[in-house]
């Protein structure tokens, strides 16, 4: 099989890449780096079946030969990460409203299959626990630019079901929750890997707003095997999943859990969200996915618990800080 990954040079994509490679089929990536890493893909990059496009999936002439030439698409890029979709809601919506439907339009002209990543950010400000596929989405104000996420990837999902039902293009759409692992920053505002480096350095791990709201984490390797398992299935087209854990944590727990996994002598600061994304910032309470359908489908089941994610970063975050530490005694 040859496989397109738009994105394929992001946390989540560049597992998919290798995951995918190991399985014997050939991979084409195409990422702009705008924030993925060519770090991330340092294991396969020099494979045979791998190829690599530095490229902006805007680029409609190699998008299109790219598709042609691919058997299945799974289509990652997007904007991620809260302070990054804070700061540049144009580029957000843009690259996940105009993105997709590139991809979705150049798809739609071979009849290629495609997996669409959505998000639990589209269930917005719901408070029915958990949040299960056909549930209500309740998005907030659009003065309040956080929303707009949630709102872009929704949009997303009408457009990529409205292929399906009009030009019959066999897509589905996976709604993807916290998700961790080796390689995931914090840059953009990812709370696990932060609070790992943190603690690690001895810093104090911020908390944001009361540290009451909670997460429900997943391991990468868990969603990999969601995703390969959904579109290996030719029932699922038209349909959308949770992909997920349901064990629960506050961000407040996560935390003490971090400092105590690590031995860190670390403390922890409360953080208003107003100082940390301005005024008027609104998180969601709590998100819990219901994954009984995936799980009914393809047979969906995470096996890594909080304290094995929480292990994998640790030790990942460990063994990225150990050359710069040699070399640095080195010099000295």
């Amino acid at each position: 099989m040859r496989a397109l990954i738009t994105g394929g040079a992001g946390f989540i994509g560049s597992h998919l890449a290798e995951r995918l490679i190991r399985m014997g089929h050939f991979v084409t990536v195409i990422d702009d780096l705008s924030t993925g890493s060519m770090e991330n893909l340092a294991a396969i990059k020099n494979h045979v079946a791998f190829e690599y496009h530095p490229e902006t999936i805007f680029n409609k002439h190699l998008l299109a030969e790219l598709v042609d030439l691919a058997d299945v698409i799974f289509h990652l890029a997007a904007a991620v990460g809260v302070r990054r979709i804070v700061e540049f809601p144009v580029r957000t919506i843009e690259t996940n409203v105009r993105g997709s439907e590139l991809v979705l339009e150049m798809a739609a002209k071979k009849a290629k299959r495609v997996l669409i990543t959505s998000t639990s950010e589209v269930y917005g400000k719901a408070t029915k626990i958990p949040f299960s596929e056909t549930d209500d989405l309740v998005f907030g104000s659009t003065y309040n630019s956080r929303w707009s996420y949630a709102c872009s990837k929704a949009i997303d999902e009408f457009l990529a079901l409205a292929y399906y039902r009009e030009k019959k293009l066999p897509i589905t759409v996976v709604r993807l929750f916290n998700t961790a692992g080796p390689r995931q920053t914090g840059q953009y505002g990812m709370v696990l890997p932060t609070f790992v480096r943190q603690a690690l350095s001895g810093e104090p791990l911020n908390v944001f707003g009361t540290g009451e709201q909670s997460r429900c984490f997943c391991h990468v390797e868990d969603i990999i095997d969601g995703m390969i398992a959904c579109i290996a299935s030719d029932k699922t087209a038209g349909e959308i999943f949770n992909l997920g854990n349901t064990e629960e944590i506050t961000i407040l727990g996560l935390a003490e859990r971090i400092i105590a996994s690590t031995g860190s002598p670390s403390s922890i600061k409360f953080v208003p969200y107003s100082e940390a994304y301005g005024e008027g910032f609104e998180d969601m309470h709590r998100r819990v996915p219901d994954i009984k359908k995936a799980g009914a489908w393809f047979g969906y089941a995470p096996s890594q618990t909080l304290d094995q994610i929480i292990a994998s970063v640790i030790e990942h975050q460990k063994r990225k800080n150990t050359p710069k530490t040699i070399a640095a005694c080195a010099v000295a």
